[in-house]
This record gives structure tokens, C-alpha cells and sequence, in this order.
């Protein structure tokens, strides 16, 4: 335990993660970042993005929508709103999701009605991240 950091990812469903890992990284709104064992103290928000961690020499990838992270006392806790293991990744419904995001973008783009675009823009990311997870890399 001296070189790890007790690693903590919490859903409102249910608990994803809760080992010691040499390393994580989690996309912050500011960029992305690491995290290792005696790290300072720190809180930051997450956006959606792929979250990884190192445990026992094999690299395992997150998909996380979102959420926000304390780091302190060598424990790092993700209070995420959505996180699922690549394999967990349904990707049948994440190609659907990304299909229908795209679809109500270009209807946003080609007609005045109110469409929500954020919210369309936001669930292309979504479903963009769980591909790449699933497929075993992302782009942040």
C-alpha cells in the first residue's frame, strides 16, 4: 500500500471501483489528470471522458459522464453520474445514442426549431466516449 491510493467510484446506483491502484487519471474540465500515491489535496470537477486506472501492472478504462473528484488523506473518491467498465459498454445502444445525437444536431443546424443542442451536443460526447472505451482508446 505505500506506492498505491485507495481508489473510490461512486454512481447513485451502485459502487463501480474501491481498490488501491498505483495510478489513475480522470478528465478534469481543465484537462486531464493524475493521480498517484501522497498526492496533495484536490478537487475538481470531471466532464465526460475515459477514466483510467493501473492495478497491479494492467491498465483497466472507465467510461465516466461526468461527476466530480476529492483527493485527500491517500484516498481519491469519483462522484460520477454514470460509469461503466469497457465491457459492461453496451455498444449496439452507445452506436444507436451516437446516430440520434448526430441526427437532432444536423435537424438543430437545418431548421429553426428549438432543439436542445447542448444537450444533443453532450450526448454525441457521451456515446463518442463509450465507443472508444469499448474499442480500448479515447480521445478527451
Amino acid at each position: 500500500m505505500a506506492n498505491e491510493i485507495r481508489l473510490e467510484v461512486v454512481t447513485p446506483s451502485k459502487m463501480v471501483v474501491s481498490e488501491d491502484v498505483e495510478l489513475a487519471t480522470a478528465p478534469g474540465v481543465d484537462g486531464a489528470f493524475g493521480v498517484m500515491a501522497h498526492h496533495a489535496p484536490l478537487l475538481s470537477t470531471l466532464k465526460i471522458g475515459e477514466m483510467r486506472f493501473v492495478k497491479d501492472g494492467q491498465t483497466r478504462s472507465l467510461a465516466i459522464s461526468g461527476g466530480f473528484c476529492e483527493v485527500s488523506n491517500n484516498k481519491m473518491t469519483v462522484l460520477a453520474e454514470a460509469a461503466e467498465y469497457a465491457e459492461e459498454i453496451d455498444v449496439e445502444r452507445a452506436l444507436r445514442a451516437k446516430e440520434r445525437a448526430e441526427r437532432r444536431l444536423q435537424e438543430a443546424a437545418s431548421r429553426a426549431e428549438e432543439i436542445d443542442v447542448a444537450r444533443a451536443k453532450a450526448a454525441l460526447h457521451r456515446a463518442l466516449v463509450r465507443l472508444a472505451v469499448a474499442k480500448g482508446s479515447s480521445k478527451q
